[in-house]
């Protein structure tokens, strides 16, 4: 139909920024789709980063949590007591202390549900008594008690599994009118540590 050859060049140099065009859009989709697929490449490696270090930090997390440790001594060269009423006993030497012990106040204080065991020694001479509570939360749990009987000195010890609740309170007392004794040779301890959490 188009036979003459200016004609048909005519139509072509016309249709060339068209076709230019169209190639260019072409180009671009194409070019848009391998970048989207890209993109959905990259998002499914983040993705999959993000659900590592959330895996991680919970593992970090768990792995802390049951990292629950201490342990203790009075700190002290001779006695403690007699007083009218009972006190807390703070136990100010501290060999480890994942921090859940305060050794300003002498109480642990337990950063997760689980369930702990805790020990504990009191010296004494034999001329004194002495009465010392585990205490969980106000609540004597376990106690040791020496006698007055003789001139020696003697040491006592307990411990008991305990199942905690998050900030459940556990510390040593010592009874009124009663005594315990430490010095370098460090009798006189506290520790505690969790078992496994629940």
């Amino acid at each position: 139909m188009f036979s003459d050859p200016i004609i048909i060049f005519l139509i072509i140099t016309s249709l060339f920024p068209t076709w230019t065009q169209l190639v260019s859009v072409h180009g671009d989709v194409a070019g848009s789709q391998k970048n989207y697929c890209q993109l959905v490449v990259t998002l499914r490696e983040l993705e999959t980063r993000l659900r590592n270090t959330e895996k991680q930090l919970e593992d970090l997390m768990t792995s802390q949590g049951n990292r629950v440790a201490f342990g203790a001594n009075l700190g002290i060269n001779g006695n403690v007591g007699h007083f009218n009423t009972e006190i807390t006993l703070v136990y100010k030497n501290v060999f480890s202390n994942t921090g859940s012990y305060n050794p300003g106040t002498g109480i642990f204080t337990a950063p997760v549900k689980g369930v702990y065991y805790f020990s504990f020694s009191g010296h004494n001479h034999s001329s004194k008594p002495m009465g010392l509570s585990l205490t969980k939360n106000g609540v004597k749990m376990v106690i040791v008690y020496n006698h007055p009987a003789g001139r020696r000195y003697e040491t006592a010890t307990n411990g008991m599994t305990l199942q905690l609740e998050v900030g459940d309170q556990v510390y040593m007392r010592l009874w009124a009118h009663t005594w315990i004794f430490d010095n370098t040779n460090r009798h006189s301890t506290f520790i505690g540590h969790l078992l496994f959490p629940l």
